[in-house]
């Protein structure tokens, strides 16, 4: 008999995220557990796989909650740069709100240039923020979402906690 498949887990970096109802939806249609890390209670549907993790506030307590916690096989939902590198480097799928999925291979520019744009902001330069999250990046998250999940099933991922 061989051993049972790790199941797929979602990781959500709550507080501010655009994308949570659409994480909701597809984690029920695949039947994976979600944990929904806040610094704050955040409603959530009625489901026995949704779990809200409420973390004390604080600098980067929810990224530490969920990079502590991820590994191969995780699929992570955050905008939080850093905390998708941690995560990129402990071996989880990872997706910003807008589609964007960082990787080993994208992780390294994107964690640089946010860098780059923290030290300018830092000098008093003046940068534009973020452009506004739009109808074509919620269905590039649901796309990406879908296909990272469907990418780790035929690796041999379960999706509720029992073979595929």
């Amino acid at each position: 008999m061989s051993p049972r498949p790790e199941p797929i887990t979602l990781y959500v970096d709550a507080d501010a995220c655009p994308v949570k109802a659409e994480v909701y939806k597809v984690a029920e249609r695949h039947g994976l557990d979600v944990h929904v890390v806040s610094n704050q209670p955040i409603a959530l549907p009625r489901s026995e796989k949704i779990h809200r993790v409420v973390v004390p506030s604080g600098p980067d307590v929810a990224d530490d909650w969920i990079a502590e916690r991820v590994s191969r096989g995780d699929v992570v939902v955050t905008a939080d740069i850093p905390l998708a590198a941690r995560c990129v480097k402990a071996g989880a799928d990872v997706i910003a709100p807008n589609g964007r999925a960082y990787t080993e291979a994208t992780i390294g520019p994107a964690l640089a240039t946010r860098n780059l744009m923290d030290e300018l902001r830092s000098a008093g330069q003046v940068t534009s923020g973020p452009r506004p999250f739009s109808p074509r990046d919620r269905s590039a998250f649901l796309s990406a979402l879908d296909l990272a999940i469907v990418r780790l099933k035929r690796a041999g991922f379960a999706t509720t906690g029992s073979p595929t």
